[in-house]
């Protein structure tokens, strides 16, 4: 497949062939930037000068908010097939902002772009290599693999060439956030590109995809086997607010929100309807089928794939994600009537694995990455349904272990958990502190409460993030903020302050936490 070369490309830039339209703006010559370096085109430049206000139209879930500053906006594909948008600001921080998507891609991240073009960002996204929409492309080797890796790190790469023709100035530092699909994005342009972005922040990662999405699908499967043990929505959330009844004040106060559920001891026959009973509880065929699935998976030998989930984690309800299908049924099979219900827990794993081995970002070999000088911010939902909180803990401490112990690792690479958090935001916790569709909280460059600005002053300033503030229904009332805190430590209450203000919690480490750096958890 064709090769893509920075250097070449602003190369073509600068001395341009006879047969090919060359990016050669002046500064700010927005219209300049259209045609053709190599593997890049850029087929529109468009100069947005709102009137007050400018919105992106897109009918994505990244949508897009006001914009109320002046850009030029870019739109390109490279190699064809990967499109690409960079909004690019007439008054420039210096900085490039890449804007990860989540799930299948196909689409841009709008809402990351139009939040952080407001604050002097050049953005840019990647639909990674397809379009929403677009039957069967994962059985497309080129698409699985510019899916998987390649999209983001050649859209880093044109990003920058283009910045530096438009500015007529290199990019000063680089940096790169994303959350789900997003996040794995982050994880994977740390371990294998680590050249591309000065500092990345990883939300809901899933480090190990692939066995991630046979956990998800096995257990669908297997309720579709057993209907009358099929969990329904109300079996997950009188589960849910069980826990949370039983291990709530843990952290010192009750707030409907678990801080550690790690520590959190639950027995699930509690739930169990009594003869005669069919409110509030959980039927004998339903809590067995709860078990199997909060219990490490096995395989068909018995032995154990994964941990299994932490008490009070919900999971999707329903059918398989038609995600997971097309996984198997594009990306593995190449076979469009595949019988999901032939699927193999440990042959069609390695089977994903082969057909797509880039889809893991579980690497703990960023020796690269921590040797220029780069900063990594993971951060993770405790309550995650979709990509699970255990995974991420467990590949934070394999990273741990592999690069010198927790004082070594985290000169370069920290973990948040969000206690009460769902996957990227929602839930009762406090889900919102500057992260991946988060809207700026407060000043837009407070590092304490806006893990893009903490990260951007530990990259650029050396202060490693020691906390930070998250907060819950920010327009609204009641809304309350939470201290978030490295791992293993949690937020304790000092028993004095407001319980809804963060300024009454203070960071402790957890021994149930610092077990999992030393032994797995």
């Amino acid at each position: 497949m064709p090769g893509f070369s920075l250097i070449a490309l602003l190369a073509a830039m600068a001395a341009p062939s006879q047969t090919e339209t060359s990016i050669t703006a002046p500064v700010g010559n927005c219209a300049a930037l259209i045609g053709e370096s190599g593997d890049v085109k850029v087929e529109r430049a468009t100069p947005i000068d709102p009137d007050p206000l400018w919105t992106v139209e897109t009918d994505s879930f990244y949508r897009g908010l006001p914009v109320s500053v002046s850009f030029c906006r870019v739109e390109g594909t490279i190699e064809g097939n990967i499109g690409f948008e960079m909004w690019l600001p007439l008054k420039w921080n210096g900085r490039m902002l890449g804007a990860g998507v989540g799930g299948d891609a196909g689409r841009y991240n709008f809402t990351d772009m139009s939040l952080r073009v407001e604050q002097g960002f050049a953005t840019i996204t990647t639909d990674g290599g397809h379009k929403a929409g677009q039957a069967r492309w994962m059985s497309d080797p080129k698409a699985r693999e510019d899916y998987t890796h390649r999209a983001v790190h050649l859209t880093a790469q044109a990003g920058k060439a283009i910045a530096a023709r438009f500015y007529a100035q290199p990019v000063r530092r680089s940096y790169f956030t994303g959350c789900s699909g997003g996040g794995r994005q982050a994880l994977k342009e740390m371990q294998r590109y680590p050249g591309d972005y000065d500092g990345v922040i990883a939300g809901a990662p899933g480090p190990y995809m692939p066995l991630q999405s046979v956990r998800m699908l096995w257990f669908a499967l297997e309720q579709q086997r057993n209907p009358k043990a099929a969990l329904r929505e109300q079996d997950w959330a009188l589960y849910e607010a069980e826990v949370t009844r039983k291990c709530d004040a843990d952290d010192g106060v009750h707030d409907g929100i678990v801080e550690n559920p790690a520590s959190c001891d639950f027995a699930l026959h509690t739930l169990l309807c009594r003869p005669g009973e069919d409110d509030k509880c959980i039927s004998a065929p339903r809590l067995a089928m709860l078990e199997s699935i909060v219990s490490p998976m096995p395989d068909e030998h018995g032995q154990a794939m994964d941990s299994g989930l932490f008490p009070g984690v919900r999971t999707r309800p329903g059918p398989p994600s038609p995600l997971l299908r097309a996984m198997w049924a594009d990306g593995v099979y190449d076979d469009p009537d595949w019988d999901e219900m032939t699927f193999r827990r440990t042959a069609d794993l390695a089977m994903a694995n082969e057909a797509m081995p880039e889809l893991r970002a579980d690497s703990v070999a960023i020796d690269e990455f921590v040797r220029r000088g780069g900063k990594a911010i993971l951060y993770q939902g405790w309550q995650d349904p979709s990509t699970n909180a255990g995974p991420t803990i467990e590949y934070y401490a394999r990273l741990a272990r592999a690069n010198g112990g927790l004082t070594e690792i985290s000169q370069s690479a920290r973990l948040f958990m969000v206690p009460g958090m769902y996957h990227c935001r929602g839930g009762p916790g406090a889900d919102l502190f500057g992260a991946s569709g988060h809207r700026p909280l407060a000043n837009g460059a407070d590092p304490s409460r806006d893990i893009l600005w903490a990260l951007i002053r530990w990259v650029e300033d050396g202060k490693a993030p020691q906390e930070l503030v998250a907060a819950r229904n920010l327009d609204s009332a009641p809304g309350f903020t939470r201290k978030l805190c490295p791992f293993p430590q949690i937020a304790r209450y000092d028993g004095e302050g407001p319980t809804r203000d963060a300024a009454s919690y203070r960071c402790v480490t957890d021994p149930v936490l610092a077990r999992f750096l030393t032994d797995g958890g």
